[in-house]
């Protein structure tokens, strides 16, 4: 990112930098519902002044978007998918700066930035296949001279509420889908990365406004009481897909269900790793140091818990020290950074006050474990016992639990112990081992990996977890 200014690249994605006044939106002209203003937690600086929505806009945007919808679900797939298409190259365009802003607004290194927009980019490509496969059944009738068919059809307007570690690719694997099936989609992003969104929604407004569908794509940025609320017990919301932690999800389900409407929830994640003896142990590290340190442990899929054989488990612990000494901390905009700083100081207060729940529970700290100074944390190795009741914990932060164990058996009683179950994986040169894991007396989440870790997802493929996940 050299040569460039953070300003310049704010500029090029139609955001006004913090000297500039608030910064304010065209898709809701004047908006009354107070001012948040965006944070680089790399620096601690403010980037700029964003007015949100008050009730008053909200109920403008969902009318405006229902009329919307009225027209755009009778236009044909495969033009819907078009128009997404656009989208995509748009992205393509706007890769790099976008990518910089999810770092610089996230903290996020700049490698992950521009990866997640690729996501997006991906996503598109997948749209816009799908744009021409929105298949039904034929079946053959019961009745003489009857036809029996079924045919999709659109829900409406669908709502995404989205979090701050993938503050774009989310909304991106729920809003281009929607789309090509003739949906509309209102967002609303979380409070920390308002910035992204922006940028996101002005480039998608230059498409839109190309083909003339302003207003396919809404973005309402407010208050978790004043727009998130009234979003779950919205029923011209006929969907609600969020992201966020496990006590977000169940309010979510409950005032959504109550209006007897539809959820799509991707919740926590406690993903753990499983070492056997006979792993290619400089294999696992690899891939144990990217799960658990990559967007400082930060993603859902990051790794928390690692379990590990007994008889390698010494060597294994040696090894990930050695390794997370010679992480880089420090700016996510350099290419040399593998570990960019928190999103905000509360997430470092949580990191610390898990460490000390941890300590005295009996776990014992083998490396890291500092605060660095503003939201910069150590990566940080804990020596854990299988019981101890921190284990049960997502903590969004780099904290990774070392458990021993003495067989496979062992092994994923620990592992399906814990509430959630998103993503898991074994490192193994043993095809029984391998096989033992995936299969249904193995493990019990939506993701089973073998080999590698357990970050991670492939468009097309399905992502999704079981039980509090």
């Amino acid at each position: 990112m050299a040569g460039t200014t953070i300003s310049a690249i704010l500029d090029r994605l139609g955001i006004a930098p913090l000297n500039s006044g608030v910064c304010h939106t065209d898709w809701v002209l004047r908006p009354t519902g107070g001012e948040l203003v965006s944070e680089n937690p790399a620096t601690g600086e403010a980037l700029a002044r964003v007015a949100m929505a008050s009730a008053n806009d909200y109920e403008e945007t969902l009318a405006r978007t229902g009329e919307v919808w009225r027209r755009w679900r009778l236009v044909p797939a495969p033009v819907r998918g078009q128009i997404v298409r656009d989208i995509g190259q748009e992205l393509r365009r706007h890769k790099d700066d976008l990518g910089a802003l999810v770092a610089i607004e996230m903290g996020k290194i700049i490698g992950e930035g521009r990866g997640e927009v690729q996501e997006m980019i991906d996503m598109a490509d997948f749209a816009v296949g799908l744009s021409r496969q929105l298949y039904g059944l034929t079946m053959g009738s019961e009745r003489p001279g009857h036809r029996m068919y079924e045919q999709w059809h659109p829900l409406g307007t669908i709502g995404v509420i989205t979090a701050f570690n993938f503050p774009v690719a989310v909304w991106a694997w729920n809003a281009l889908l929607a789309a090509v099936c003739g949906d509309c989609v209102v967002w609303k992003p979380s409070h920390s990365t308002p910035l992204t969104a922006i940028a996101v929604q002005n480039i998608c407004n230059r498409v839109l406004d190309r083909h003339n569908w302003r207003g396919v794509f809404s973005l309402i940025i407010g208050k978790s009481d004043v727009v998130g609320e009234r979003m779950l017990a919205d029923k011209r919301l006929p969907l609600i897909s969020a992201t966020g932690s496990c006590a977000m999800g169940r309010r979510v389900a409950q005032v959504v269900g109550q209006r007897l409407g539809r959820t799509l929830l991707e919740l926590g994640g406690n993903n753990a790793v499983v070492v056997m003896a006979d792993a290619d142990l400089e294999l696992a590290t690899r891939a144990i140091l990217f799960g658990a340190v990559g967007t400082a442990g930060q993603r859902c899929t990051s790794i928390r818990r690692l379990l590990v054989q007994r008889s390698v488990a010494a060597e294994m612990t040696e090894r990930l020290v050695r390794s997370y000494r010679q992480v880089r901390i420090g700016d996510p905009l350099d290419e040399r950074t593998l570990m960019g700083p928190l999103v905000n100081r509360g997430a470092v207060v949580t990191m610390m006050q898990a460490l000390e729940a941890i300590r005295q529970q009996g776990g014992e700290i083998v490396y890291g474990g500092r605060e660095l100074g503003g939201c910069f944390v150590e990566p940080t190795l804990v020596r854990s016992p299988r019981r101890l009741p921190m284990l049960d914990e997502e903590v969004f932060a780099p904290i990774l639990h070392v458990v021993e164990f003495e067989t496979l058996d062992e092994a994923i009683e620990i592992h399906n112990s814990v509430p959630q179950g998103l993503s898991s994986a074994i490192f193994t040169n043993n095809l029984t081992h391998a096989e033992t894991f995936l299969s249904a007396r193995g493990s019990d989440c939506g993701i089973a990996n073998v080999n590698i870790g357990t970050s991670g997802a492939e468009i097309g493929g399905a992502f999704g977890g079981e039980k509090d996940t």
